[in-house]
């Protein structure tokens, strides 16, 4: 872990709660080179957590917002905080 490494925690609301959709995160994440995991929460939302490069976070988060994904997103609200570096890959939930 690095200093530069943070944890973005976002919530999508929209269509998203599917296989695809946390599948679609686990993808784009892996390919950023993130550590985390997409949760179905009871409310609706999905839940994404990323640890990882500051960019490829705000990377990710770009990805989620522009919509550009199986399901629809209606909107992203995120939270950054220090890295944990409690994950060792990403997983879907």
């Amino acid at each position: 872990m690095t200093a530069q490494e943070v944890r973005l925690t976002a919530w999508v609301r929209g269509h998203v709660q599917g296989v695809g959709f946390r599948w679609w995160v686990r993808s784009r994440a892996l390919e950023l080179g993130l550590a985390g995991a997409a949760t179905n929460l009871d409310d609706g939302r999905v839940e994404v957590v990323a640890e990882g490069p500051r960019d490829r976070c705000e990377e990710l988060l770009a990805r989620l917002k522009s919509g550009a994904t199986p399901g629809r997103v209606d909107s992203v609200g995120q939270r950054w905080t220090n890295s944990t570096g409690s994950f060792s890959g990403f997983v879907e939930r």
